[in-house]
């Protein structure tokens, strides 16, 4: 859990670098977009839409890792 609010982003946002960190050459970007996915597929539906629109704001603060 995230200590202020701004930051409950940043751990989803660093799994996706690290995704892209250790894929293969020319792969990088889609493993960012499958981890992205899995992501979003597990958030409860209950917030899914307060979560989806809080990345929408802040995707460029997040290296816009959730341009998936």
């Amino acid at each position: 859990m995230a200590h202020v609010a701004a930051h409950e982003l940043g751990a989803a946002a660093y799994a996706i670098k690290a995704a892209r960190a250790v894929a293969p050459e020319g792969e990088q970007e889609q493993a960012g977009r499958l981890e992205c996915h899995w992501q979003r597929a597990q958030l409860p539906g209950e917030i899914r839409e307060l979560v989806l629109n809080d990345q929408r704001l802040r995707n460029e603060v997040c290296w816009f890792v959730f341009d998936c």
